[in-house]
């Protein structure tokens, strides 16, 4: 029950931050993009919870647990932070003000992506039940090395690249779209922490480094 009530607490205070910084910029709640981007982030977020308090709570919890403890690491993500505050408002009075907004048949395609993404975020949470929001080796940790981590060393970084940058343009908006697209500089630098971090950390981590040669995008890098 206390985990229940603690993930119910962090996902609305979610719902209420991401309204927040969407609709007040937006000046109005007739923003129809901002409700589509709701509905797509929150109610798979809300299964997807449901199912891993059900089957794996430990991993749950571990998700619940954003508190980065290493100072590098902290910085990331404090600018992902920034940049999905500029990236919102920015697509908000994108809205208010009238400017160039995506046509439909794009939006469309870009929450199909989205949705797609976060079938690939669901697999890659079934594969890997050490998956952690923070940079650690938990007890007993070993290195996934199949399915989707035999193609890429994060796939859950590929997902959330897919997320991330599919966001602005549900939301209709060229310019929170450029905001969002320092996100891959912002991933990087933290995959190259936390890839220094596991081979010091996590035995078999250098070996799997040269069985799986790409990190994020298969043939790009």
């Amino acid at each position: 029950m206390k985990l229940f009530l603690q993930a119910i607490a962090k996902f609305t205070l979610g719902v209420v931050l991401v309204g927040v910084l969407i609709f007040l910029p937006a000046g109005t709640l007739a923003f129809h993009n901002g409700w589509l981007l709701m509905g797509i982030l929150f109610v798979p977020m809300f299964a997807a919870g449901l199912v891993m308090l059900a089957k794996n709570p430990a991993l749950l919890r571990s998700r619940l647990d954003a508190k980065e403890k290493q100072r590098e690491q902290s910085i990331v993500v404090k600018l992902s932070g920034l940049m999905f505050i500029a990236g919102f408002v920015a697509a908000g009075l994108n809205y208010r003000f009238g400017w160039y907004m995506l046509p439909r048949w794009a939006v469309i395609a870009a929450a199909v992506v989205f949705l797609c993404a976060h079938l690939l975020y669901a697999e890659v949470l079934r594969e890997n039940a050490y998956l952690s929001r923070t940079i650690k080796v938990q007890q007993g940790q070993k290195v996934i090395d199949t399915g989707l981590y035999g193609i890429v060393r994060h796939p859950m970084y590929s997902a959330t690249l897919l997320l991330f940058l599919s966001m602005p343009l549900v939301l209709g908006s060229v310019y929170a779209f450029l905001i969002f697209l320092v996100y891959p500089f912002i991933i990087a630098a933290r995959i190259r922490g936390e890839e220094a971090f596991l081979e010091q950390e996590l035995e078999g981590y250098s070996a799997y480094k040269q069985k799986v040669k790409y990190r994020l995008v298969p043939f790009v890098w």
